[in-house]
């Protein structure tokens, strides 16, 4: 993608080599072409997904040629103030605080009509931090169209965290149907995990059980007040779904989400769900494996496979949870500045309790 930049306004951002280590670089501010707009960075996430195709080493990914990354700025998951428009921008203006969906897409595709940048196929697709420079900036340059409001209530931490995990988290949340007629069972509590256990709440889920392997996430998890019970894995799935219907008084959950991406995972959120019970697979990567009669025919069971979220359901869950009372930021375990990004990473690749987001400077006001 090509815009005109400054030569006198410089920037630092940051960059993943590929090699287990993120280095800083010092680059020029763009100004915003037809449609652009130039957002001052208030804070942006290190999603799982940088860590598992980027930061160890560029991986191929669904949709492109050769190795995903572009070796540019990093970061698919910012949010902050607006303070440049170019031509022809018409939604937003200068001092708009928004969150900036992570794809652009060619905006004339079916997915695209819907929302779903995410699924676009054609050649000009292209992810922040991935094929165009993303949020580990100062600035970042964005098109208006993958701009959405960022309510009042909400910081711009709360933002970055909406950008990807939490609209993950929604829309497989949205596919199953969570609401108060029945209980929610989340497997893997890492930051979507998370993000799933305080939007099923809002969503009215009766209660919210969580199942991880990490004792320190469990503790992290523990300590948000969201989940009604945490709990270790058995050696087996239906072990497992058994202390599930333990800790909900019931044969189950009616509907479970799999966040975790594995195959010992997916299996728990299958033998987990009730009778007649609706799952979410959200998690990338892995397989999933499973007896077909007694774990999905005789019990009834809906599957659902979710890749993200559409920039609509993005801005509705950010009205959602300003209207919930819901702060997406209090799963967020640690935050370092971009200066400190190598170590930011180092610690998301590693031994994270939850979240770990990049601030530009010291702590914006939201």
């Amino acid at each position: 993608m090509s815009s005109k930049t400054t030569s006198t306004q410089r920037m630092t951002g940051a960059y993943l080599p590929g090699d287990s280590t993120a280095v800083l670089r010092e680059l020029a501010v763009p100004e915003p072409g037809p449609g652009q707009v130039l957002i001052e960075v208030g804070a942006s996430g290190i999603c799982g997904s940088d860590i598992g195709y980027i930061y160890h080493e560029h991986k191929g990914h669904r949709g492109v040629d050769g190795p995903a990354y572009r070796g540019v700025v990093a970061g698919h998951e910012p949010s902050g103030r607006i303070v440049a428009t170019g031509p022809g921008c018409r939604r937003f203006g200068t001092g708009d605080r928004v969150i900036v969906y992570h794809i652009a897409g060619c905006g004339l595709c079916d997915n695209c009509r819907r929302g779903y940048f995410i699924s676009c196929t054609s050649p000009e697709r292209e992810s922040y931090g991935w094929q165009r420079d993303g949020g580990h900036a100062h600035y970042v340059l964005a098109e208006e169209s993958t701009c959405v409001p960022l309510p009042d209530e909400l910081s711009y931490v709360d933002g970055a965290l909406i950008a990807c995990g939490f609209g993950t988290a929604y829309e497989g949340l949205r596919r199953i149907r969570v609401n108060g007629d029945g209980d929610l069972l989340v497997v893997g509590l890492g930051p979507v995990g998370l993000a799933a256990g305080m939007i099923g709440k809002g969503m009215g889920a009766r209660r919210v059980v969580g199942v991880e392997v990490s004792p320190q996430r469990r503790a992290w998890a523990d300590g948000l007040g969201v989940f009604d019970a945490t709990l270790a894995p058995e050696s087996d799935a239906e072990a497992t779904a058994a202390l599930v219907a333990d800790a909900l008084g019931a044969p189950g959950a009616i509907t479970t989400i799999d966040c975790s991406g594995s195959r010992a995972g997916r299996s728990t959120a299958i033998a987990g769900a009730a009778e007649w019970g609706r799952v979410s697979l959200v998690g990338e990567g892995g397989t999933l494996e499973t007896e077909v009669s007694d774990a999905l025919l005789h019990k009834q069971l809906t599957l659902y496979a979710s890749w993200v979220t559409s920039l609509p359901a993005m801005a509705e869950l950010a009205v959602n949870l300003a209207r919930w009372g819901l702060r997406p930021e209090q799963v967020v375990s640690d935050r370092f500045l971009l200066a400190q990004a190598d170590e930011a990473y180092r610690l998301a690749a590693g031994a994270s309790q939850g979240k770990v987001v990049l601030l530009p400077s010291e702590v914006p006001a939201s």
